[in-house]
């Protein structure tokens, strides 16, 4: 009597150890349960929260408008220009030195509605002749529109 307890007992649980295991791969990429294309949806969401080509476009227009009065804000005057070695530390998908952050600006408020709005979090901003797309709490650069080479 005793070792057929013990091989019910083993077999119950077995079959149990084996079930669970089971649900946790299919628990991992959703399987059919709509929980699989997160991965998807994050990067999409990455793609729309970067700079893209129509959003350039107006940037680059707007720059050019004031480029020739000469009444570019801080930031994105030619005297603001950065200089090379500070100009490689501006990177994207990389944090802001702390050398740059002194100089962020806020960009205009002209340009800033013809953007779309930045994604939670993120700011528009102006360094150095540069417009970026920036974290304002970790210094994250998600994008960055480089003024005169745009």
């Amino acid at each position: 009597m005793k070792a057929r307890y013990w091989t019910v007992l083993c077999v119950a649980a077995l079959f149990a150890l084996s079930g669970s295991a089971v649900r946790a791969q299919d628990e991992g990429n959703g399987h059919g349960h709509g929980h699989g294309h997160d991965k998807d949806k994050h990067r999409d969401k990455d793609y729309h929260s970067r700079y893209d080509d129509h959003d350039r476009g107006e940037m680059r227009s707007w720059y050019h408008d004031h480029e020739d009065r000469d009444d570019l804000p801080p930031g994105l005057a030619k005297r603001d220009r950065l200089p090379p070695g500070l100009e490689r530390q501006l990177v994207v998908r990389g944090t802001l030195p702390r050398g740059l952050r002194g100089r962020i600006e806020p960009i205009p408020d002209d340009l800033e509605r013809r953007l779309p709005p930045p994604p939670p979090d993120y700011e528009h901003v102006a360094i150095g002749g540069h417009i970026v797309l920036m974290n304002r709490r970790t210094f994250f650069v998600l994008d960055i529109f480089h003024a005169e080479r745009d």
